[in-house]
């Protein structure tokens, strides 16, 4: 199952991110870490499933890489 960040777009309600979150138990998968500086999660979810949570208007998603500099 790949891993997912999901966060908040500008201006979208704290209820949408508890959607996003029921959407992902919902579809099997699990919230694997929530985000303290923004409103998000990391989740791991079947990849079938993760264009049913990317239908979301106010929440964008991303699937999880590591990040590196030089």
């Amino acid at each position: 199952m790949p891993n997912v960040n999901v966060t908040l777009k500008e201006g979208a309600s704290h209820e949408e991110l508890e959607k996003a979150k029921k959407t992902v138990t919902d579809q099997g998968g699990k919230i694997l870490t929530e985000f303290k500086l923004i409103k998000g999660f990391t989740a791991e979810l079947p990849a079938d499933n993760v264009s049913i949570l990317s239908t979301n208007d106010h929440i964008t998603v991303e699937e999880d890489g590591v990040v590196t500099t030089q």
